[in-house]
């Protein structure tokens, strides 16, 4: 089987350079793309391993020392911490679009002799994979991205509706929720109906909405924590009719009650 060492490492210094920008994204790390560039072109010595015997031990501390090489030629050194947060979102993009590459080759290749992949039909060559990484690591960086700023925005509370009843949920802080009581202009959290199992006096508030104009169920609660803020009490519990749509929540917080600090 031929061996183009040219073709090995342009291939080698194309998805060190896409795994290094991914990395440099997702972090905001702001490095110069010279920089980047360095530090695909230092991992492509890892095409050594193609030309001398090495054990399974042998090969991986070889790719971990030269991993290592990539980052502090591409960001630096700085402390400790950003040093190691460099180098494991670089294994994890490594293993994202490893297993990603994987996964499209066992469903479109039946045999492969080495990185040669071979089917009856239509086979993952090299051009694809080229167009495919990019689309791959672009799908990635959209989605982790999505995922931040969605989950930076959910809380572990726990709203205690007397001393003894304790809901203990999920809350997603929704900065248009400005919702108040008109009598003593108390913010407002909505809370699933479902999770109420028994029986309160409920204060009854208009609210209005975009289309209409109707009356919030309320329950005037002991008090609520929020995870990394101290206690509320001045608020109220309103009883959602429909189900919150965001996943794995029940709760709406309210941006009020995260401002009294």
């Amino acid at each position: 089987m031929k061996i183009y060492l040219d073709l090995v490492i342009l291939l080698n210094i194309f998805f060190d350079f896409i795994l290094l920008f991914s990395v440099n994204y997702t972090l905001k790390r702001r490095t110069k793309l010279i920089r980047l560039i360095l530090g695909s072109i230092v991992g492509s010595f890892s095409i050594i391993s193609l030309f001398i015997s090495l054990n399974s031990l042998e090969l991986f501390l070889l790719k971990f020392l030269i991993s290592i090489f990539m980052i502090l030629s591409s960001f630096s050194y700085k402390n400790i911490l950003y040093f190691l947060k460099n180098l494991f979102y670089l294994y994890i993009v490594s293993i994202f679009l490893g297993g990603s590459l994987y996964l499209l080759n066992i469903q479109f290749s039946y045999k492969n002799n080495g990185i040669v992949f071979y089917h009856n039909g239509l086979s993952i060559n090299i051009i694809l994979v080229i167009i495919i990484t990019p689309i791959i690591i672009y799908l990635y960086l959209k989605q982790n991205r999505l995922n931040k700023d969605i989950t930076s925005n959910y809380y572990k509370v726990d709203i205690y509706l007397t001393n003894k009843t304790i809901i203990h949920t999920t809350a997603f802080l929704d900065t248009g929720n400005n919702l108040k009581d008109p009598y003593k202009h108390r913010p407002i959290i909505l809370l699933n109906k479902n999770l109420i199992k028994r029986k309160y006096k409920y204060l009854l508030v208009p609210y209005n909405s975009l289309n209409n104009h109707s009356i919030l169920k309320c329950i005037i609660p002991k008090k609520i924590i929020i995870e990394g803020y101290r206690e509320q009490t001045n608020f109220l519990v309103g009883l959602s009719e429909d189900n919150l749509l965001i996943d794995g929540v029940d709760c709406i917080l309210n941006k009020k009650l995260l401002e009294r600090e």
